[in-house]
């Protein structure tokens, strides 16, 4: 009788993460290279729910009946966001559309091999390094120029360029006066005079591996280190400055989302007021007889 209580349990916390979810992607339909993320749910372990309440009973076959789900995990969705002009020469973003040989990506940046293994498709990121000196991947391009001419995110994370240094141009430099050329190269807006300054963006072979740090910055645990590289000369990414990458959530979506899942979890929690007062009865009730 209660493993229609513990299913209904389980699909409100499945509901709940998934209302979360989609509430912080909202939260952030504004934040310039916000990443959406994914709820991801599967079914219950069958043999674990099976056998809450009923350890002294031999393992049996389940059969079709339904056990639940739970949210396993969040995944990020990195699909190219759509860029605004700004009209402020300290506005970067990218634009990234990085091949692979003999894969073909499907809307969400994934491809899965004929024998099954799965390859999401490279994206590109500006390298920021924080106060504590870490690596760190973004991309938020608006940068900041301080008067000391180091090159900034808002937050104070220093912007890496090339041999991964600190940008630093002379003091009193403005970026008005800069531009980026084609091989993100900062060069003078009138005299086109190199500044010796190159902007570095890093390659993360498989961007779901990723793990989402505030400020629209990502990291890469220890050992997935070697996922991060420099770009290849091949590789169609392209900066342009000026711009602002948009967040991708697409609000329309997200707000059918929220509804679905506000929907389910008061239909669980009707499953779950109803086995209350089910057990309530048996208690009070028929423990009378």
């Amino acid at each position: 009788m209660l493993r229609g209580l513990y299913t209904a349990a389980s699909g409100m916390l499945t509901q709940q993460r998934r209302h979360d979810t989609v509430t912080n992607n909202i939260a952030n339909l504004n934040t310039p290279g916000y990443k959406q993320s994914v709820a991801v749910s599967r079914s219950f372990p069958e043999m674990l729910l099976s056998i809450v309440g009923a350890s002294d009973q031999p393992n049996a076959a389940i059969g079709p009946i339904h056990t639940g789900v739970l949210a396993e995990e969040s995944l990020l969705l990195h699909l190219q966001g759509d860029l605004l002009k700004t009209n402020r020469m300290s506005d970067f973003a990218i634009v990234s559309e990085i091949a692979v040989p003999g894969a073909v990506f499907d809307e969400s940046g994934k491809y899965v091999t004929p024998e099954g293994e799965t390859i999401f498709q490279p994206q590109a990121f500006f390298t920021v390094q924080n106060r504590d000196g870490e690596i760190r991947y973004t991309r938020g391009g608006q940068f900041v120029l301080t008067e000391t001419g180091d090159l900034i995110t808002p937050d104070g994370a220093a912007v890496l360029g090339e041999g991964g240094q600190p940008i630093r141009f002379e003091p009193g430099t403005s970026l008005e006066g800069l531009s980026l050329t084609a091989d993100r190269q900062f060069v003078d807006a009138e005299t086109g005079e190199p500044t010796g300054q190159r902007l570095l963006l890093t390659r993360i072979d498989d961007p779901n591996r990723l793990v989402r740090e505030g400020d629209g910055k990502f990291r890469l645990n220890e050992e997935d280190a070697g996922l991060a590289r420099e770009l290849e000369a091949d590789d169609a990414v392209v900066v342009h400055q000026g711009y602002i990458e948009r967040s991708n959530v697409d609000s329309a979506q997200s707000m059918v989302d929220m509804m679905a899942a506000v929907r389910a979890y008061e239909a669980n929690q009707k499953v779950v007021q109803f086995y209350d007062r089910s057990l309530e009865k048996a208690a009070n009730e028929v423990g009378r007889v």
